[in-house]
């Protein structure tokens, strides 16, 4: 399996260029097949394998237990769909005659709308760091550039100080497929971010000597903060100060594109500013509004909070 995975991973880089982050997820999606195979017995000695002892079966065996792991049907169809990717690869290196993955159906995906905070509740966040540290300035830098640009938690930690044009207030990021945007800021997002390098500078002039990381964001050692990071550092400052919900990075994007779309901004601008290939996936948040436009009536209309009176038995 490992020979066949480590060709696949090759096979990632050099040919389809995906992404560091795309090709972590492909890796772990097959780590966890080559797991559940050797857990099942569907394909006996691990030793022995060929991908032709996979069957249908052993794929639709895989789908579920993931079901009964609670995972979700967006996730069961991104794994099927890594393992629908690894198999075509090896039918064109001549390992398999056919797919037996596309024979399998995808699993119903169920259609969540996104997650997001309140205009109030998104202004409190971004007040919480304290601007006149290092790590202060650092994380209000970091949640103003999200909120104000709506960039990928992938995207944020990939700017490097090329990137930056704070004079005209742009950043360029790169997107999934490594398409480049430019994007707007907001003044008080250009303001944090300069304050910050303020303080970057004097804490790397503090350690190593020669050490220049292209990263914006950095940690406490002057390397550029992972994604794990960024997650766990919101993390902290919402269980802090009591937000209510789960918020995540994703959140603060969520909440980038629904405020927009509150103020006026029209899907294709939005839509250009996440980075969204397809103008359905820019769409969700019309959703949001609509909920939000309807509950707005039905408590503020006369008509709508006019009860309507039994009828009366004759």
């Amino acid at each position: 399996m490992k020979k066949f995975v480590s060709d696949f991973k090759s096979y990632l880089i050099a040919e389809k260029n995906a992404s560091p982050h795309t090709i972590s997820n492909y890796l772990a999606d097959l780590e966890q097949f080559e797991h559940f195979l050797k857990e099942s017995g569907h394909i006996g000695k691990m030793e022995n394998f060929h991908p032709e002892k996979i069957d249908r079966l052993a794929i639709r065996s895989f789908l579920g237990y993931l079901y009964e792991n609670a995972a979700s049907g967006a996730t069961m169809a991104r794994k099927l769909s890594t393992l629908s990717s690894f198999f075509k690869f090896l039918c064109r290196e001549g390992y398999l005659k056919v797919n037996v993955v596309k024979s399998v159906p995808s699993p119903k995906k169920v259609n969540k709308l996104p997650t997001y905070l309140s205009v109030d509740d998104m202004f409190r966040l971004l007040d919480l760091p304290n601007s006149k540290t290092f790590i202060g300035s650092r994380d209000r830098a970091m949640l103003e550039l999200f909120y104000s640009t709506g960039v990928r938690i992938s995207e944020l930690v990939g700017i490097g100080l090329d990137d930056l044009h704070l004079p005209q207030r742009m950043v360029k990021v790169k997107g999934k497929g490594k398409k480049e945007r430019l994007l707007p800021m907001a003044q008080k997002s250009a303001v944090a971010l300069k304050d910050y390098l303020e303080f970057r500078s004097k804490r790397l002039a503090k350690l190593k000597k020669g050490l220049k990381p292209e990263a914006v964001f950095l940690n406490f050692r002057g390397q550029g903060i992972s994604v794990r990071g960024v997650r766990k550092i919101l993390e902290q400052y919402v269980k802090q100060n009591y937000f209510s919900g789960k918020i995540s990075p994703h959140s603060l994007r969520h909440s980038f594109a629904t405020h927009m779309l509150e103020s006026g901004a029209d899907l294709r601008s939005i839509q250009e500013m996440l980075g969204h290939a397809s103008l359905s996936t820019t769409q969700k948040y019309t959703h949001l509004t609509v909920d939000r436009l309807a509950a707005a009536y039905d408590k503020a209309h006369p008509r709508a909070r006019e009860k309507i009176p039994a009828r009366t038995r004759k």
